[in-house]
């Protein structure tokens, strides 16, 4: 049985991509996101801006998550819950890609 998971992609009034996330990220679900994640990626390159990926609303993934997002790692710019925080340093992901915590008021 299939996690939960919406995936969307929005333009901002600036103009800059974002894709978010909402639910849990694993193995039963990573073939979604890794395609958001391609088609977004390949939307933004050769722009010279990095696609915002927003993990505001995610509160678990998965290394297949992880790996996801290291293949695209010099393209996006990552927003996470604080929960993933020590997941993506660990891994050594936000060594590679731009990774902050989600503002509190973005969690709920």
């Amino acid at each position: 049985m299939a996690t939960s998971l919406t995936v969307e992609t929005v333009r901002s009034g600036d103009g800059k991509l974002a894709l978010i996330a909402t639910g849990e990220i694993d193995l039963s679900n990573i073939d979604v996101f890794d395609q958001a994640l391609a088609t977004a990626t390949a939307e933004v390159a050769g722009s010279g801006a990095a696609l915002i990926v927003d993990l505001s609303q995610v509160e678990y993934l998965d290394s297949a998550a992880i790996n996801a997002l290291f293949a695209r790692a010099d393209q996006i710019h990552v927003i996470a819950h604080p929960l993933l925080m020590r997941s993506l340093t660990v891994s050594g992901l936000a060594e590679l890609a731009t990774v902050e915590a989600a503002p509190p008021a973005a969690q709920d």
